[in-house]
């Protein structure tokens, strides 16, 4: 038997994807080997429409032949073209650097979507009455067809103006929420694409069609806005039977379709759901139900040019959890505290008269009395209402809103609520989690849980920078910063790849980025400094994490289209004109009589900014081969830090703007000249220390704090700003009870009171971003620019801030990399694991001239590790995949 296995494949990054939108779809898989040092030099791929050809290797839509080379993930699909609809079957095998061939791997398989949009015959679909223009009721749309022979497959392909749920006799199709999720809708509309062969029967079949206003035509935003997109809701569906003998059956949705409402009647993001369970339909999704009172449909003459398959994962439900304390409030409200705040909703179990009234509101957090409290909400009134039916024990969920919460506040209930009632799930977008981080530290653990719990509120299907409020917009700014953070906790490449097209879809004419995307604001330019450098930094992170210079190649143009707007806005290259966010939220003390609040020149972070995206746009021109980019930007980049020196900067290396936020910028794009750097570096750690070890960043400061710090020896600071309790800081919020992250350093006071409640998140992920610095510095997990997405791995941790043990592990396309040191006595023990098919460059902190033990070896004798140097307090050592052991002296 061979050692080495072929395993974990994937198609465009999902395992066994439904819906490939992708006409040359990209494959990875995992080498996993107990030996050491392995690595592929080889690999062979075939393709074909079932399992028993494709294991055959006959009839074969696609055998590669022995390729040699070590490239295991985003290998592109080089076979004959794909067929839209179709299900394709794969597998791989490898050879390894000893010259072994693996067996061939376990048959993984994609399905494809329609290939091209004239392959639609269905027609759009729209309720044949008129609408209650006030509640708009959810409409239901049903359709009963005969299935008359044995079938092979059925599939579907649905989208909506709007949101649905469908239901193929009575099960539901899919497991996946909020659909079709939230895009450009008039130059993006996703469609989803399901297999539902176990769903339908011979003979008489119903398929059934909710549909909620959802982002389409709700409100969004602020001063009523609504019907975006536009006011109506529509279902387009098309469903394809193929039958054991080979024939076909369509089923589309069109005038046969009939229209009624039933319960739900009322829905919508920000206000929540009331469902009436007396106007419930009961049946209606069954065959046989007798509709001939329902209403007819209204055809639309609908665009099909601006559908797309689906590429991110959806909404799904995850983790579910119960009451941990019901509580009666000074008011005398009825409230249950979940311990978690999340995003989702409560499901109910329910018994009472027809007509009874339960009513669900929402809140994140409990006022300094103890009391519900919403303000922060805002317009939005986050609300549940259930009207009941009176028929024994009744179930209750919304369908079409989401809520951000921790408590609810229960009216209509009588006496005290039964906890077995309620249960509170996790809805967000269905990406894998990927990162782990623990250390001896117990509120260093609960920032990582919060810096989770924010993201995962927050990914629902847009990278939004609050759940609860109305609000919840794509917020650019917020996304960027944390993008890199994101990219540790879960495989976000999807996620992101999706929102970038629309960033890119809703970039203005003038190259600005809108600050919201999808934007809903309509901005007609909206170029600020940190929000619409998303177009920049994003893709590159996301190249630098997963590897795949495909996101530098789609985003090139939108990348180059926002560095075009800074350099005509630009006079003798200084940009100083138009609206900036600037450092959001920095430091502001309430009474600030002695100039304490961190105020950085708005223009001095833009023209930081400015040079930040040129140098990633020549670092995609360079990977993409665009050498006269190259050239260009890096003439420009020279300009844009000459003038930022001659305006923003005096002769002795001080920054016009002496905060926190302008020297981390200055340093981390490397806007000054590098004979000013350590002075600039010593003037950032005496300011920290005037601030008595406390942070004064703001949104766009705060992400590369303490990177700087680390990358110019001040880690000492960096740990005490991690660690600091008081407010501003990351652990404050921590050490008053939050289980996410705050939009605000101080969002509730050490008082009890709270921050302006026209601005006060409790789950918001932006300050999450140190994270990033937690991951890659403090245990040291890091990739380089010659071998990105983890081929080639650097792990170099920095060891301090009293902290006995740290570990962090990363599931990469490769395989699972980690890292775990722990300090005993004057030792430091560190236990490394390196996936199959990469190589790592470890820095093992060591004390000059000791011996560094490898397992039972030291390191010098080790056959599978070759010593580059020691200095600087490390040893560094190069090393294959494997697990490792290490053991050093540090003192």
């Amino acid at each position: 038997m061979a050692q080495i296995k072929v395993e974990n494949l994937l198609t465009e990054n999902l395992t066994n994807p439904v819906g490939v939108g992708i006409i040359q779809p990209q494959l990875s898989w995992q080498l996993n080997s107990p030996k050491r040092k392995v690595m592929q030099t080889a690999y062979e791929i075939r393709v074909g429409e079932n399992i028993s050809t494709l294991e055959k290797g006959k009839k074969l839509q696609w055998n590669s032949g022995k390729i040699t080379s070590d490239q295991s993930v985003h290998v592109m699909y080089n076979g004959a073209a794909l067929q839209s609809g179709k299900k394709y079957f794969w597998q791989v095998r490898i050879w390894d650097n000893e010259g072994k061939s693996s067996a061939w791997s376990a048959p993984a398989f994609f399905q494809m979507a329609l290939l091209n949009n004239n392959e639609w015959k269905a027609k759009w679909i729209a309720p044949g009455y008129i609408e209650d223009s006030v509640l708009r009721p959810s409409p239901m749309f049903r359709k009963q067809f005969n299935a008359s022979k044995k079938i092979k497959s059925a599939t579907v392909y649905i989208t909506a103006h709007g949101l649905y749920e469908a239901q193929i006799n009575g099960k539901r199709v899919g497991d996946a929420y909020f659909t079709p999720g939230w895009t450009s809708y008039n130059k993006r509309l996703q469609y989803q694409v399901y297999d539902v062969t176990d769903l339908i029967k011979r003979g008489g079949n119903v398929i059934g069609v909710t549909l909620g206003s959802g982002w389409y035509r709700g409100h969004l935003a602020w001063e009523n806005n609504k019907n975006i997109y536009g006011k109506d809701i529509s279902l387009l569906l098309q469903f394809e039977i193929v039958y054991a003998d080979g024939s076909k059956q369509t089923i589309l949705s069109d005038e046969s379709w009939k229209c009624s409402t039933g319960s739900i009647i009322s829905s919508s993001i920000y206000n929540g759901e009331t469902i009436d369970a007396r106007k419930n339909k009961a049946g209606w999704e069954m065959p046989g139900y007798d509709d001939t009172k329902w209403n007819g449909v209204k055809v639309e003459n609908f665009s099909y040019g601006n559908l797309v398959a689906t590429y991110n994962e959806p909404a799904k439900k995850h983790e579910t959890f119960k009451p941990i304390k019901v509580i009666t409030t000074p008011k005398g409200e009825k409230v249950i505290d979940f311990g978690q705040n999340l995003v989702g909703w409560v499901m109910l179990h329910v018994k009472g008269n027809a007509g009874d009234t339960v009513v669900i509101q929402h809140a994140e957090v409990l006022d300094k009395a103890g009391n519900f409290y919403t303000e922060n909400l805002r317009a939005a009134k986050a609300t549940s209402t259930y009207i009941l039916n009176g028929n024994g024990d009744e179930f209750f969920e919304p369908h079409f809103t989401y809520y951000g919460f921790r408590y609810i506040k229960i009216e209509g209930i009588k006496g005290d609520p039964n906890p077995d009632d309620f249960t509170a799930v996790a809805i967000y977008a269905d990406m894998k989690e990927t990162g782990t981080f623990i250390t001896s530290n117990p509120l260093v653990n609960q920032l990582q849980h919060n810096i989770q719990w924010g993201q995962k509120g927050n990914f629902l299907d847009v990278p939004t920078d609050c759940p609860q409020r109305d609000e919840r917009l794509g917020w650019t700014g917020d996304a960027q910063v944390f993008s890199r953070t994101a990219a540790f906790n879960m495989g976000v490449y999807n996620f992101f790849e999706k929102w970038m097209k629309d960033v890119a879809a809703d970039q203005l004419p003038d190259g600005s980025v809108p600050f919201v995307i999808p934007n809903v604001l309509g901005l007609k330019s909206a170029g600020s400094a940190g929000w619409s450098d998303v177009a920049t930094i994003i893709p590159w992170n996301m190249y630098l994490a997963y590897g795949d210079k495909k996101i530098l190649d789609d985003q090139y143009n939108s990348m180059k289209a926002w560095v075009e707007y800074m350099h005509k806005k630009s006079i003798n290259n200084l940009w100083n004109t138009g609206f900036n966010f600037g450092d959001w939220l920095f430091y502001r003390p309430d009474d600030d009589n002695d100039g304490r609040a961190a105020v950085t020149d708005k223009y001095l972070i833009a023209q930081c900014f400015y040079a930040h995206s040129t140098q990633l746009l020549m670092n995609a021109a360079n990977v993409l081969g665009k050498t006269e980019d190259v050239s260009f930007y890096s003439g420009l980049l020279k300009k844009i830090k000459d003038a930022f020196i001659k305006e923003y900067m005096t002769p002795n290396g001080r920054l016009v703007s002496s905060t926190q936020t302008a020297y981390v910028l200055a340093l981390n794009f490397d806007m000054l000249p590098e004979n000013l750097r350590v002075q600039a570096a010593e003037r950032l750690a005496e300011n920290i220390k005037s601030y008595n070890f406390h942070l004064t960043t703001g949104f766009l400061g705060t992400p590369y704090l303490c990177h700087v710090l680390t990358r110019f020896g001040y880690d000492s600071i960096a740990y005490k700003l991690l660690l600091q309790e008081t407010y501003p800081s990351w652990l404050y919020p921590v050490k008053m009870g939050a289980t996410t992250i705050w939009e605000r350093w101080d969002g509730e006071k050490p008082d009890g009171t709270f921050e302006n409640p026209g601005m006060n998140s409790f789950n918001h992920y932006a300050y999450g971003a140190i994270g990033d610095w937690m991951y890659r510095k403090m245990v040291g997990l890091d990739t380089y620019e010659d071998g990105v997405g983890y081929k080639h791995i650097k792990i170099k941790p920095h060891i301090g801030g009293g902290f006995s043990f740290a570990s962090a592990s990363l599931i990469t396309y490769y395989g699972k990399l980690s890292n775990s040191w722990k300090i005993e006595g004057d030792k430091i023990i560190m236990d490394i694991e390196i996936p199959a098919n990469t190589s790592a460059t470890i820095f093992v902190p060591a004390k000059n001239g000791t011996t560094i033990w490898e397992g039972d070896l030291p390191v010098s004798d080790s056959k599978d590790l070759e010593i580059i140097s020691q200095k600087g307090g490390y040893m560094v050592i190069n090393a294959g995949s494997g697990h490792y052991h290490f053991t050093s002296q540090l003192k």
